[in-house]
């Protein structure tokens, strides 16, 4: 995935609705709550000792 794709959310992160809409820079509107929101992706964490 480039910088310029997004990952699609499944449900709104404050009302959980279904209904969302992509907005301008990677932005999603919740058609339900009107929240407008984006995601961002940070890393992995493994737990300390585990096998990566």
């Amino acid at each position: 995935m480039t910088a310029q794709e997004r990952a699609t959310p499944f449900h709104c992160p404050y009302c959980g609705d279904e209904d969302l809409r992509p907005e301008e820079d990677g932005a999603w509107l919740c058609g339900a709550c009107r929240r407008v929101f984006t995601v961002k992706f940070i890393g992995l964490r493994f737990p300390e000792g585990a096998s990566k």
